[in-house]
């Protein structure tokens, strides 16, 4: 996937304006949001279960390597092959390896971020292989030539007259309407892929070091299909999301569910366990897996460690204003939301992503909502913090903030402009108190107007105050 991130500001003005997606985004306010209010309430004992949970991921991080050593040891035992990929780059060159040692012409994909991250389809197709998504969202999004916007639901900026119009378009089949009716029309239209696949490529949620496991949660029957028909099978996944033991997955699955879609249980938790055995009636008789670093690492033992907690459940998109209001695509990578705006200038560089450390309000719905306590206001600040000190904000933001500076440091001078500034927004709000044009700050009025001040700084109606006391 492309990164474009850098256009940001652009493309979240033409999202804005955007009628249908604005109408298909409200529904984030349906299971997502409401859903994990609920599901969390009948938790109980949330805040135990959610502090338990992030000790897990920082145990994992801490012991990184030799959790990762570990269920490398474990799943080769089990006749699995464990591959170790650098850059996007490596995996799509393994994947397309395996592809060719096995004479694979078809392969059949569950809903996979990582791989979105590398573009193997592109690779894979490429290389003269057909590729075939088979989770409903990344389906649609295949035929419609789409990036997902959303990390659970990747198809959530669509409309259902749009997914009607495109399935009439490229099926040639009579428009339908009905969302069971256009369910079925892509479960008739996926089940022989599912049948004629050479391979299956996943990703995992988690994989588990004691028992050289992967793990993947989903609401289709696409997963398990794509993991355990065709006769090869690929994992493809983060280094960081190797977790020490089931028991920990149990606990960190308390939570993904009512975080992702608002459901005390997913419909379906997938562990695949090494190659199919004598006498199994269905599994891949050769199973890779494929640990992708891809900028990982360089987030260890630094400020954004806490980052590589998370376990993609999407809460924080789907509670923050900004994600609501502009959708995912404007982010300009896999990752949208406030998750995206850590990890796309953190694995793309900083340079490439200038606006998404600042496409928050800092207003704290995301770190509230995260199951694994990760400060996401907190990291998105420190990255404001490296964009100034490496000279990446704009000159005339820098310009403002080093004359700020100036003013700050002299008491006498920084009272007087205070003043004269509070007296001036005050007269622009006139009789209605409403500044409609902010000078210098076109972007906080565009779309809004500001309260006015009364015409008196904090200090100067304090001291009013205490003279009065």
């Amino acid at each position: 996937m492309q990164v474009t991130s850098m256009h940001f500001k652009a493309t979240a003005g033409v999202k804005l304006r955007n009628a249908n997606l604005q109408a298909a985004l409200k529904r984030l306010q349906g299971n997502f949001v409401r859903g994990r209010a609920e599901r969390v309430a009948e938790l109980g004992n949330y805040e135990e279960i959610r502090t338990a949970a992030a000790a897990i991921r920082d145990r994992a991080l801490a012991n990184l390597d030799l959790y990762l050593a570990e269920f490398e040891r474990n799943a080769t035992a089990r006749g699995a092959v464990v591959h170790w990929a650098e850059t996007r780059e490596d995996v799509n060159r393994i994947v397309c390896g395996i592809a060719r040692q096995h004479g694979v012409k078809k392969a059949v994909k569950s809903k996979s971020m990582v791989t979105e991250e590398c573009e193997l389809n592109d690779a894979l197709e490429a290389a003269g292989i057909e590729v075939v998504e088979t989770d409903l969202g990344e389906y649609i999004l295949q035929l419609a030539k789409e990036p997902p916007s959303h990390i659970v639901a990747p198809v959530v900026h669509k409309t259902r007259d749009e997914v009607s119009d495109l399935f009439e378009a490229k099926h040639g089949t009579p428009r339908k309407t009905d969302i069971a009716a256009l369910t079925r029309e892509a479960r008739e239209r996926l089940r022989s892929h599912f049948l004629t696949a050479d391979m299956g490529i996943s990703g995992a949620n988690f994989v588990v070091a004691e028992t050289g496991s992967t793990l993947i949660v989903t609401n289709e029957g696409n997963g398990r299909m794509v993991t355990t028909l065709p006769r090869v099978h690929v994992a493809i996944t983060g280094i960081e999301k190797v977790v020490p033991t089931l028991e920990d997955v149990a606990t960190l699955m308390r939570l993904l569910p009512a975080h992702g879609t608002g459901q005390t249980i997913s419909n379906y938790i997938s562990v695949t366990t090494g190659v199919k055995g004598e006498g199994d009636r269905d599994g891949p008789a050769h199973f890779h897996v494929i640990l992708l670093d891809g900028g990982r690492s360089g987030l260890l033992g630094g400020d954004l460690q806490p980052m590589l907690r998370c376990i993609r459940c999407g809460a924080c998109m789907n509670h923050c204003p900004v994600y609501q209001s502009v959708g995912g695509h404007a982010y300009g990578w896999v990752y949208p939301g406030p998750m995206g705006s850590v990890l796309t200038p953190s694995y793309v560089g900083l340079e490439n992503a200038p606006d998404l450390p600042n496409a928050a309000t800092l207003c704290n719905q995301c770190g509230v909502v995260c199951p694994v306590k990760i400060p996401l206001p907190d990291l998105m600040r420190k990255l404001r913090e490296q964009q100034f000190e490496r000279g990446l904000k704009p000159w005339p933001e820098r310009l403002g903030l080093a004359l700020w500076a100036w003013a700050a440091r002299r008491p006498a001078i920084y009272a007087m402009m205070t003043a004269l500034g509070a007296r001036f927004l005050a007269k622009m709000g006139g009789a209605c108190k409403l500044v409609h044009h902010l000078p210098l700050g076109g972007g906080w009025t565009d779309g809004r107007d500001l309260p006015a001040p009364e015409g008196r700084t904090f200090r100067e109606l304090y001291s009013e105050r205490k003279q009065k006391h």
